[in-house]
């Protein structure tokens, strides 16, 4: 402790050098911690704190911990009314986090910690924890505006389902052989929009909760392009809108061949339905990090491309160029997938002026053949 020190400052050095023997200080955690001593007055007053609560680290030491935050929860009850930790139950260890207000109505999200000498002696120091609503905000918002979007794509396809079946059933006989052809067909097809959906939404949470399955074994890239080029062609596209080029020897990837599938078709879709002229898939060997090989695909077309401005939000959740339909999730989910096998993925200007998309997978190779 600093020679010449007393008082609150004092004790706030005791607390920077309890936490200096893990080489931290107070003021390097990003989250506000607030400290108080066994008489309930405030010794540690760390700089996130100050930012959080706008209070001068100088007029809250020392002073009660009540007074330096007044706060409120969200029916206007003062908390350290309704928690006491100097008073009440002694078995008490602490309080969850919970939204509260400051002064002046501002949220915070505050946790606290009783420390106590014996499990049920008196209060020792009372250790509170301080975060803003921010980045809580921002979930809030992409949550609901996942389902808005998800009430909006599902509104129109099952209205038709509904609207096609209900017309069947009740005037099947009126109905020439063509006509419910053309009307199963259209059921058939809203189903598959729904289940995509779905898909899409399993594969977010997944993705989002680090829990995305991964069953790896040796991917050929090429020839998994290929099936995707003929599955266009077969659809109608004009092969000669198709140009593949492979590097080889490419070496040998080990991946999840349906989340390879499902990379490839995003991409190839993408360039087929909104960009222009020739769709150039390039597929080469590429280093990977750590001087691991890799093999790499890149996606181009000769459309408008990509404004400047918008290729930072490629990858985010409903993003969705100016004649872009759809949910907006197909290149967040890319992005997951491919950053879920080891790889990364870019997105960029082609040479034929339109958008140009590039992933790299490592090779992956398991330990047991390394």
């Amino acid at each position: 402790m600093a020679v010449g020190m007393s008082g609150p400052r004092a004790a706030r050095a005791g607390v920077a050098d309890a936490a200096g023997g893990l080489g931290l200080d107070p003021d390097d955690l990003p989250d506000g911690l607030v400290v108080a001593d066994a008489a309930g007055r405030i010794i540690c007053f760390n700089a996130a704190a100050v930012r959080i609560t706008a209070v001068p680290e100088s007029a809250a030491l020392g002073r009660p911990v009540e007074q330096v935050l007044p706060m409120e929860d969200l029916k206007g009850r003062r908390w350290w009314e309704l928690t006491d930790p100097y008073g009440g139950l002694a078995t008490r260890t602490g309080q969850p986090e919970r939204n509260l207000l400051l002064p002046g109505g501002r949220e915070v999200l505050v946790s606290a910690r009783y420390v106590r000498e014996t499990p049920a002696g008196p209060v020792r120091r009372l250790v509170v924890s301080l975060r803003g609503t921010e980045a809580r905000r921002r979930t809030e918002r992409s949550n609901a505006e996942l389902i808005a979007t998800v009430a909006h794509e599902l509104r129109s396809p099952l209205t038709s389902v509904k609207g096609f079946t209900a017309t069947l059933l009740a005037k099947w006989e009126r109905f020439t052989d063509d006509q419910k052809r053309l009307m199963l067909e259209t059921v058939y097809a809203d189903a598959n929009r729904v289940t995509r959906l779905i898909t899409e939404l399993l594969d977010i949470s997944r993705i989002d909760s680090g829990r995305l399955e991964l069953r790896r074994q040796p991917v050929d890239l090429s020839a998994a392009v290929e099936r995707h080029v003929q599955a266009h062609t077969a659809a109608g596209q004009d092969p000669g809108r198709f140009l593949v080029r492979t590097l080889q020897p490419l070496p040998a990837v080990w991946a999840d061949p349906d989340k390879v599938d499902q990379v490839l078709g995003n991409l190839l879709e993408n360039a087929v339905r909104h960009g222009e002229g020739t769709v150039t898939i390039d597929v080469a060997p590429a280093p990977a990090k750590s001087d691991e090989r890799g093999a790499a695909v890149t996606v181009s077309d000769e459309g408008p491309g990509i404004p400047e401005e918008s290729m930072s939000r490629v990858f985010t959740r409903f993003w969705r160029g100016s004649k872009r339909g759809g949910t907006g999730l197909g290149l967040y989910i890319v992005k997951g997938i491919v950053e879920a096998h080891g790889g990364t993925i870019t997105v960029g200007r082609g040479p034929g002026g339109g958008a140009e998309f590039r992933f790299m997978l490592p090779v992956s190779t398991p330990a047991y053949l390394a």
